[in-house]
């Protein structure tokens, strides 16, 4: 089964500090690619993941001085789900 993990941009997966969403988006995705589905996890350049992973931005948002604006992050990564998702045959 493909399947599309999505996670905030504000913490890395997994978390090297607090990040409960990002954490159990983690264990998720782990645990789904260890049963040998193709997880796609969408989420911070500084992710690891055993997945395949597409970046939303170069590093978690909350640790980048340089980021202004940290919704116009989310919209892209959204964006590029939804063309990822369309691109694929049912």
């Amino acid at each position: 089964m493909r399947i599309a993990q999505i996670a905030p941009l504000y913490e890395s997966v997994p978390p090297h500090r607090y990040g409960g969403t990002e954490r159990v988006v983690s264990y998720l995705t782990e645990e789904l690619v260890r049963q040998g589905h193709d997880v796609t996890l969408f989420a911070s350049g500084d992710s690891s993941t055993r997945g395949r992973l597409v970046p939303g931005c170069r590093r978690s948002l909350r640790l980048d001085t340089s980021c202004l604006d940290p919704l116009s992050h989310h919209v892209l990564m959204l964006e590029r789900v939804f063309q990822l998702s369309t691109s694929v045959e049912i």
